[in-house]
């Protein structure tokens, strides 16, 4: 019992996956090649692939040698707050919101430590980063991959979308940063003598880098259609057989997990008629889908959401924006929050009186941006 609760804690995202595919396997009853027609394959293959290459990047200190590079340019503790909130957002957009969180927090409470300065803020403003630039490109999250897949959107119309997130969030992120660090004398606080002047970090450039950036470029065609799944996955594997084998250890399997129960729930439920009507009412015009899709996000995650919602309408367009917005809002709207609050918990300051404010700092934050952002989304 104690090691079900514990998974429980751990995934509880995959936990309510499979709960809700067994739910639908034993009332529903689904047959067997609904099931495996429910599953879409090439989904999971890119997310695979995509999550591998990425932790190859890792292995190889590609993220932390960049940031430990341009943190010396830091004078300023305005400076710090907008190179370490624009690389949260701008590498959420190639490597998803989870692992530029997993790169960046990190090296942010070391930072904030070292320099004597409370981190709470900026790490609320990294996973506001995080989840908006993210938004940006199908390979940013789960649900854009899956979503661009499902849709069949074409670039063009894809970015299209997105850039009605991303252009406001950037200068909301922008305004924020510039109030939050301005002082009594209009001039930016100084940072001397720290940390930021003696951060170092080697990168390992050897015959698999190259190699690890052929396998990125051909997920990337993958994404766009321009090379078939199949052929991506072959690649990757022998790839990452030859360059590093334990990799394979390291990818996400309950996120594919995840995803292979809930296109099972969904497309069982799909089958019944009641609820399809009922939820197929709740989507039945632009601004339904919208609202309803923030709204299930909030309860359920963004992914989730994305996953169940999909199966019951044509509108694209309005599910791909109301998901992404809807990352914002209640810790659970992302797993990527999650994640960076898990990491300021286990911090020093996360432990301290400090750090029993974060809960409350991350939901005003994005509650405001929520609601400031639905609205200028919507609208735009």
């Amino acid at each position: 019992m104690n090691k079900i609760i514990s998974f429980i804690k751990r995934e509880p995202v995959l936990f309510a996956a499979i709960v809700l595919a067994l739910l639908a396997l034993i009332f529903i009853r689904p047959s067997p090649s609904l099931c495996l027609e429910a599953i879409d394959f090439r989904t999971l293959a890119i997310l695979f692939s995509l999550m591998i290459v990425i932790k190859a990047f890792q292995s190889q200190n590609y993220l932390d040698s960049i940031a430990a590079r341009l943190l010396r340019l830091c004078k300023s503790k305005r400076s710090l707050y907008f190179l370490l909130t624009y690389l949260v957002f701008f590498s959420s957009m190639f490597v998803t919101n989870d692992v530029a969180l997993l790169t960046f927090v990190p090296i942010t409470l070391l930072i904030f430590a070292r320099v004597g300065m409370p981190a709470l803020t900026i790490i609320v403003l990294e996973t506001l980063a995080a989840n908006l630039g993210s938004c940006i490109t199908p390979m940013g999250n789960p649900q854009n991959l899956y979503l661009f897949s499902y849709y069949a959107f074409t670039p063009l119309e894809f970015f299209a979308l997105t850039a009605r997130i991303a252009v406001p969030s950037f200068l909301i992120l922008t305004v924020i940063i510039l109030i939050l660090t301005r002082t009594k004398h209009g001039t930016p606080q100084k940072l001397e003598g720290n940390i930021l002047q003696t951060q170092v970090c080697f990168v390992t450039i050897d015959f698999r880098t190259f190699f690890y950036i052929a396998d990125f470029i051909i997920c990337l065609l993958t994404v766009f259609h321009v090379v078939n799944y199949l052929i991506m996955l072959g690649v990757t594997v022998v790839i990452m057989l030859i360059c590093n084998f334990r990799l394979f250890k390291k990818v996400d399997y309950s996120l594919l997990l995840t995803f292979c129960g809930f296109f099972i729930f969904t497309k069982s439920l799909s089958t019944v008629q009641a609820f399809s009507d009922f939820i197929s009412s709740l989507l039945s015009s632009p601004l339904k889908t919208y609202i309803t899709s923030i709204a299930a996000s909030q309860i359920i995650s963004n992914v989730p959401a994305a996953l169940l919602l999909s199966g019951f309408t044509q509108n694209g367009a309005m599910l791909l924006l109301g998901v992404n917005v809807g990352g914002l809002g209640t810790l659970i709207a992302s797993m990527a929050s999650v994640i960076s609050f898990k990491l300021y918990s286990n911090s020093d300051e996360g432990r301290s009186p400090q750090g029993k404010r974060y809960f409350g700092v991350f939901t005003l934050y994005n509650v405001i941006l929520l609601l400031l952002l639905g609205v200028i989304t919507y609208l735009v």
